[in-house]
């Protein structure tokens, strides 16, 4: 059996649209998954990257993109009240409802829902508030540990060489987005394309020019 671990931030729509696709994708194999919550923006910052959210034109593509995406998978979906936002709170909520960081899947599930299915503010107080009372975490979501945890599950990612959300790690193989997720599970089905060169040679390809400034 494979294990997959889950990295996702809730403030990624592509996050949300392949977590809930998941257990089609993988459907028939067998295999365990841990999620575990890491802060997007940390990720972004390590590799001098901006997200797709802060290119006014990219902002709009995205939106139009993922709103079809969800249409055409049948997955509920309703823009936040603004977009991107501070998820700091939900993701610290998700790390303390498990002593490790691992959030269960429904807790995920509640949380993605609460973002990307129900619309309002991500970060309403009192929409907040009704939803910790739904998950009923074990610890403090303030709790220094809790804090640690997060961060130890964002820098787990970055030395395993993530770059976004979602990634999907098995084998110390690193599955990014949400239209990789054929391409996990051909390889978790043991596909003949990764018995090959292909996987190692295409870290190999020369940079033949860098942008200046």
């Amino acid at each position: 059996m494979k294990h997959l671990t889950f990295y996702l931030d809730f403030i990624s729509p592509y996050a949300y649209l392949a977590f809930e696709k998941l257990p089609q994708v993988l459907q028939g194999l067998s295999y365990s998954v841990s999620y575990k919550p890491v802060l997007f923006a940390s990720l972004l910052k390590a590799h001098g990257n901006i997200g797709p959210a802060e290119l006014a034109a990219k902002r709009d593509w995205t939106y139009r993109h993922v709103l079809w995406l969800a249409q055409a998978q049948g997955t509920p979906m309703a823009m936040p009240a603004a977009h991107p936002f501070n998820p700091l709170e939900l993701l610290r909520l998700a790390v303390a409802c498990e002593a490790r960081g691992q959030p269960n899947r429904w807790v995920c599930e509640t949380i993605f829902r609460h973002v990307w299915a129900q619309g309002g503010s991500p970060t309403d107080p009192e929409r907040l508030a009704a939803l910790r009372a739904q998950l009923q975490p074990a610890d403090d979501p303030a709790h220094e540990a809790v804090k640690a945890r997060l961060k130890a599950n964002s820098e787990e990612a970055l030395a395993q060489g993530a770059f976004g959300v979602p990634t999907m790690a098995v084998d110390g193989k690193l599955f990014w987005g949400l239209d990789a997720l054929p391409m996990l599970r051909d390889y978790l089905e043991g596909g003949a394309w990764f018995d090959g060169s292909d996987w190692d040679a295409a870290t190999q390809v020369p940079v033949g020019i860098r942008r200046q400034g």
